[in-house]
C-alpha cells in the first residue's frame, strides 16, 4: 500500500545556489547527504520539508547534454510504501513493468522503479527504520 509521496527529485547544475534557495530562501532544513557509494564523492542532498517528506537534491546537472542522464530540473517521483514486494507485485499484476528492483539503495532502504504512461520515472521506496529518513524525523 502506498502511504504517501516521500520525496520528489531534482538535478541540479549548482549545489551551493541550490542549498541557499532551499534553506535560506525557503527555510527548509538540510537533513543528510549521501554519497555515491562507489567513490565517496557528494551524490544527494536531502531536504526536510516536514512531515517525513523530503526534496532530493542530485549533484551534477548540465543542459548542454540531456542524454547522460542529467539534465537539470525534474529527475523522479518517490512515493512510499509500507512493502515493497507486495506494491512491486501488484504493478506488475496490473500489467506495468518493475524494474530495477526490489533492491536494497545505498541509504539501506528499498526501492523498485516503474515509469508512467508519460514517462516519468516513479521510485517505490520502503523505509528502514535504521534509514537516514527515520533517523532525521525521530531525532
Amino acid at each position: 500500500m502506498i502511504k504517501g509521496i516521500a520525496h520528489t527529485a531534482i538535478t541540479v547544475k549548482n549545489m551551493d545556489e541550490s542549498l541557499a534557495f532551499y534553506v535560506g530562501g525557503l527555510g527548509f532544513q538540510k537533513a543528510f547527504s549521501i554519497p555515491e557509494p562507489k567513490t565517496g564523492e557528494p551524490w544527494i542532498e536531502y531536504i526536510a520539508v516536514g512531515g517525513g517528506q523530503f526534496i532530493e537534491l542530485f549533484y551534477g546537472g548540465t543542459q548542454d547534454n540531456p542524454w547522460n542522464g542529467k539534465l537539470i530540473g525534474f529527475n523522479h517521483l518517490c512515493l512510499e510504501v509500507d512493502d515493497i514486494f507486495e506494491t512491486s507485485k501488484k504493478v506488475q499484476d496490473a500489467g506495468y513493468a518493475v524494474t530495477n528492483g526490489p533492491k536494497q539503495g545505498a541509504d539501506g532502504n528499498w526501492q523498485a522503479w516503474v515509469t508512467d504512461p508519460n514517462g516519468i520515472r516513479i521510485e517505490l521506496m520502503q523505509l528502514d527504520p535504521n534509514s537516514p529518513q527515520r533517523q532525521f524525523y525521530n531525532k
